[in-house]
């Protein structure tokens, strides 16, 4: 894979991976330069390409780490450091989803189950319309259409900012509506 290309996949959720983890806006950049730095210095010793994400994510672990070592000698790392489990690299969409359980009872009963059954469950879509007994494009039209209609119901109730890839980068409730009290997300 070319350099290019494995920034511009890389970039934005491997910043907001180290801001979240460091607090740090400011030395994320350093940081992430530093990281893309490894990357390409090591690119030929990675012998699985299935394995770049993994790999990518632990020299961003260990970048913080050397980060935290070089810098501030003296004081204890920060219980947010991410951990050598990859469920670290999951974005915030993951800590979303006991907050969206409540909003996704919200939909219609025949959306509600297509969003719980492939976004919740991990059935694909194919397996959706097997499973329902209806046609493949039925089941990829109500997965979209729940999707479109739980987006409105999140939209309503909170404010949230996404990276160019639709990532959930930070969130909070816009007030307290009648759909919003059954989230305690905020």
């Amino acid at each position: 894979m070319e350099m290019e290309t494995l920034w511009s996949t890389f970039h934005e959720p491997l910043k907001t991976f180290i801001v979240r983890r460091t607090h740090r806006r400011h030395e994320a950049d350093d940081i992430l330069q530093d990281v893309f730095l490894k990357i390409f210095t090591k690119l030929d010793s990675l012998r699985d390409d299935q394995k770049l994400r993994p790999w990518i994510y632990q020299i961003t672990r260990h970048s913080i780490i050397d980060f935290y070592r070089k810098d501030k000698p003296f004081d204890e790392l920060p219980e947010e450091l991410p951990g050598t489990n990859e469920s670290d690299e999951m974005n915030v969409n993951k800590e979303l989803a006991n907050c969206l359980r409540p909003l996704i009872r919200q939909l219609p009963d025949k959306y509600r189950e297509a969003i719980e059954l492939t976004e919740l469950e991990g059935l694909s879509q194919k397996d959706l319309s097997e499973k329902l007994g209806i046609s493949f494009s039925g089941a990829k039209s109500r997965v979209q259409r729940g999707r479109q209609k739980l987006k409105e119901i999140i939209s309503a109730c909170c404010h949230l900012e996404l990276d160019r890839y639709g990532n959930i980068l930070e969130y909070k409730q816009k007030n307290s509506t009648s759909s919003c009290n059954s989230c305690d997300c905020n």
